[in-house]
């Protein structure tokens, strides 16, 4: 075996590999393209602000299609029982995880392990009765933790060790019974500032009982313990500010040795605290110095008393005293509280208060009487000066008169609502000229009277909502010039007077949902002076349009800033439609609410006013149609609610331009089908919610099926419960259910097949080109002399030259001075030489078939540039495929050079072919020139019959043979 074989067998077993290794990263790169990407069709949650929802979805078990970027999980009030190792292995960025309310009693070692992100964890409500070992490994970096509402009755000694970050624990209302067992928690938190572990069956506290903890709490809850002894012996609180022990079903013993031990309490709650006047005075004693805040309610002793001992304290500047059932307050009650600047009285059933109760405490500033049964404002809030917030909700006020508030030129609050207020006078808030927020809501007026157009020129926000006003009439509000927030929803207004908000220059948000106006009331103008509005509410009213003409004033045209608008149906039956114009002016509109008005159309040229608009729901209407020249104008719309109509298709978002479109809501229409077009004409699409339409399970819908299950940027709510409404026989099969198999083509496997056959395609080339390349070559040579040759077999015009020489440019000088004067100047021959005689602007191609057919004979002049011009190569082969056809002796070669067989590669086979033709060495011819010109002479003579003899040269290289 030669070298050469050994050689050819390490080339193919290189190649063999070469393919294999292509095949292989071809198949690799196939499976890497067509593997399903989790997308964000989940079967009970939603994702709202990088937040998954599976809220009261009677969920038994955590669902695994939450997407791993999310940073909230709020599974609340199911049925979940166990929380396993493998439920949130794949959310690493999550940082707050709701799991309140459920059935929760067993999790699982190691179950938060992944959680590495997570900051927040609500465990309320469940029923876990004991923490275990290691329990909630992996919360390194958990700040807060709620477990409110178990049965807790045992903690493993290390079930809180990873929490080294933890400042927040609520462990409240479960059955821990000993404080030790806090003990073992608080230990291995050293970052823990608020403790909240009330209602747990405490009976003792215990100083000692916390001795190895270094705490740092500021917050601690014990209240609602049934503890009997309250011990402190030791300074196990040093920085405690905020303190509740109250609610306790059992007489307390305290017993603190050291007044130092609370000295920086400054909000202590012994609400409903069970112990002995001497005990709480002790108690009260050890805050004496730094408390700041107490809230002592329905506590058992003496009211006065306990005010007496509280009011004697004097850092005391926050009082609350609720839940005692007084029907009357003094002044000599509360004469000790000089220091108060709040007062809570709330729910205390008053029913009367003197009127120098309060003149004691000219520093309040905050006073609640709010839950009681005044029947007046009491005088006594006159004589409170520097008084800014006074609260008297939900009482049984049933008029106001000029005098309720004289004086009370501080006040910044007054809070009026849930009373029984019938009627206002114009005198009653004369004074208030500090009042910043009047809230008036949920009483009995039909009138104002002109309570507000002269006074309150501070006035803020006021709530008017929720009465029985019928009218508002011009100049009401006139004095309210710093107005911002107007509530006027919930009443019986049907009359908007003309110029019934002038005054109203900073009104930013005016509510007038759930009221009784009508078209005629806003299209005369009644908002043209809220030039700052930002915000108009007009939902539920009776404003209805009957045909789609223009109006000669459109309603909002003055409200050039206006944010969000609102305008919807209350009740009555009929069609509707929206003037064109209706939005005109509105050139900063953001949001449109136009839900349940029995729109039947909307007018293509309706949002031309609005370019800025991004929120628009059109919900609840009958719209058939919808022109995609509508969306034209807003091409900035984010969310649009388009639910509850009879649309029977989407197809207007194809060419409405909204690129912009994040959030689509279309529940209850009639979309069958969801095209690929539809969706891909809304690429920023994030959120789309489709439940409750009537979908065509078939193949049409095969590429949305598709895209609800890979698409990994748009939510579709609610997609696993789709169900088929086409054909009869599927009817309330679930569409995702569908098998689309039969609607497409098997894609991986195209992907294969076409992969293969572009390898195995490439090799073939590749073997051929290495080995067969020459072969190649004069096929196609030998191709394109047959084409030559069928274009000119059939021309029998006469032969122009004697012969035509072919030669290369680098050969042109041996044939200018020896060829041409030898055969032309002494023979008599008649040539054709490219430089000379071609016809010139014709092509290259037609200029040399012409000259071969157009002669004799033709020689070749061969040389090594001659075998590598591409020109000479197409000469020599259209000559040798005359000679093949027409079986003449028409071709002469002169080799001008001794040439090697190996170098006439693509030329071998047709010397093989040609070998008995005439041919001639000038290298050979040194010594006999005249005899080779001689046998050139009788070449170009003889006859053109293949049969005649051949003449042979003894200058003729031998080893041509």
């Amino acid at each position: 075996m030669g070298p050469g074989v050994k050689e050819n067998e390490t080339t193919a077993t290189e190649g063999r590999k070469q393919f294999q290794l292509i095949i292989f990263l071809c198949l690799l790169n196939i499976s890497s393209f067509v593997v399903p990407v989790r997308g964000f069709a989940m079967k009970n949650c939603k994702i709202s602000y990088n937040i998954a929802i599976c809220v009261q979805s009677k969920l038994r078990a955590v669902p695994q299609d939450i997407p791993s970027t999310v940073k909230g999980f709020d599974l609340s009030a199911n049925k979940i029982s166990r929380v396993k190792i493998s439920d949130f292995k794949n959310l690493p960025v999550l940082t707050k995880l709701e799991l309140n309310r459920n059935f929760i009693s067993q999790i699982d070692n190691g179950a938060f392990a992944n959680l590495i992100s997570l900051k927040k964890l609500n465990l309320n409500n469940n029923k876990l009765v004991e923490l275990r070992e290691d329990l909630f490994n992996g919360l390194s970096n958990l700040t807060e933790l709620r477990i409110n509402g178990n049965r807790i009755r045992a903690v493993a000694s290390t079930s809180f060790k990873s929490m080294i970050s933890l400042t927040f624990l609520d462990i409240s209302q479960n059955k821990l019974h000993d404080i030790r067992k806090v003990h073992s928690i608080i230990q291995h938190l050293p970052q823990l500032r608020e403790l909240y572990i009330q209602k747990n069956g405490f009976t003792t506290f215990h100083s000692w009982e916390l001795t190895n903890s270094s705490l740092q709490l500021k917050y601690l809850d014990l209240s609602r313990n049934p503890m009997t002894v309250f011990q402190i012996t030791a300074d196990v609180l040093p920085n405690l500010t905020w303190f509740n022990v109250g609610g306790s079903s059992q007489k307390m013993r305290w017993d603190v040795r050291n007044k130092t031990f609370f000295s920086r309490v400054s909000t202590l709650d012994i609400t409903g605290l069970q112990m002995s006047l001497n005990d709480m005075k002790t108690l009260l004693e050890s805050v004496n110095s730094s408390l700041t805040c107490l809230r002592m309610n329905a506590m058992n002793h003496n009211f006065a008393a306990l005010i007496n001992i509280s009011c004697s304290i004097p850092t005391l500047s926050k009082l609350q005293l609720r839940n005692y059932k007084l029907s009357s307050v003094s002044s000599d009650l509360i004469k000790l509280c000089i220091n108060v600047t709040e007062l809570d009285l709330a729910k205390n059933q008053i029913q009367n208060i003197s009127d120098n109760t309060f003149r004691s405490i000219q520093r309040l500033r905050i006073l609640d009487l709010s839950r009681n049964k005044l029947s007046s404002v009491p005088a006594a809030t006159r004589n409170l000066p520097i008084l800014q917030e006074l609260d008297l909700s939900s009482n049984l006020i049933s008029k106001l008169e000029c005098d309720d508030f004289a004086n009370q030129t501080m006040l910044r609050q007054l809070n009026l609502y849930q009373n029984s207020i019938s009627a206002l006078k114009g005198c009653v808030f004369k004074d208030l000229i500090r009042l910043q927020v009047l809230k008036l809501q949920s009483n009995q007026m039909s009138e104002l009277h002109g309570a507000f157009n002269k006074h309150l020129p501070n006035l803020r926000q006021l709530l008017l909502n929720q009465n029985k006003l019928t009218a508002i009439k011009h100049g009401e509000f006139r004095g309210l010039q710093s107005l911002q927030n107007l509530s006027l929803h919930h009443n019986q207004i049907h009359q908007l007077e003309m110029g019934c908000f002038i005054g109203l220059m900073n009104l930013t948000d005016i509510q007038l949902q759930e009221n009784r106006i009508k078209e005629d009331e806003i299209n005369k103008g009644s908002f043209n002076d809220l030039i700052n509005l930002r915000r108009l509410e007009l939902r539920d009213n009776n404003i209805r349009y009957g045909n789609n003409s223009t109006l000669p004033n459109a309603p909002f045209s003055q409200l050039s800033r206006l944010d969000t608008l609102g305008i919807a149906l209350q009740h009555g039956k009929g069609k509707s439609y929206l003037p064109h114009n209706f939005l005109q002016g509105l050139t900063n509109l953001r949001v449109f609410n136009t839900r349940n008005i029995q729109l039947l159309t909307l007018h293509k040229d309706t949002f031309i006013y609005t370019p800025q608009l991004q929120e628009l729901d059109i919900s609840t209407n009958e719209f058939r149609d919808l022109s995609p020249e509508l969306f034209s104008p807003i091409p900035n719309l984010k969310s649009l609610y388009i639910s509850k109509t009879i649309l029977g298709s989407l197809e207007f978002l194809v060419n409405a331009s909204l690129s912009k479109l994040e959030f689509l809501q279309a529940r209850k229409n009639q979309y069958s089908v969801i095209s690929e077009e539809i969706i891909k004409s809304v690429p920023a699409l994030v959120y789309v919610d489709l439940q409750g339409n009537s979908f065509r399970c078939d193949c049409d819908n095969a590429w949305f099926l598709q895209w609800i299950e890979n698409n990994n940027q748009t939510q579709v709510f609610d997609a696993y419960n789709f169900t088929c409404n086409y054909p009869v026989h599927l009817k309330g099969k679930e569409l995702l259910e569908l098998d689309i198999s039969s609607c497409s083509v098997d894609i991986e496997f195209i992907y294969f097949i076409s992969t293969t056959c572009t390898v195995l395609l490439f090799m073939v080339v590749s073997f051929t080109y290495h080995f067969l390349r020459w072969h190649l070559a004069y096929a196609y040579y030998l191709f394109l002399a047959l084409l030559f040759d069928t274009k000119h077999k059939n021309k029998q015009a006469p032969k122009q030259y004697d012969a035509f020489i072919s030669y290369n440019t680098h050969d042109e000088p041996w044939v200018v001075q020896e060829l041409l004067p030898k055969l032309e100047g002494d023979q008599g021959w008649k040539l054709c030489l490219h430089h000379r005689d071609f016809e010139p602007g014709k092509p290259i191609i037609d200029n040399i078939t012409d000259a071969i057919y157009g002669s004799r004979k033709t020689i070749c002049v061969i040389s090594r540039r001659y075998l590598e011009s591409e020109w000479c190569s197409r000469e020599i082969q259209v000559a040798s495929f005359r000679l093949f056809d027409e079986q003449k002796d028409v071709l002469i070669m002169v080799f001008l050079e001794d040439i090697p067989t190996h170098e006439l590669s693509p030329y071998y086979r047709m010397r093989k072919l040609l070998k008995k033709r005439t041919y001639l060495s000038w290298p050979r011819a040194e010594e006999h020139t005249e005899l080779f010109w001689e046998k050139l002479r009788q070449a170009l003579k003889t006859r053109e019959d293949p049969g005649e003899d051949i003449f042979q040269l003894t200058v003729v290289d031998a080893h041509w043979q």
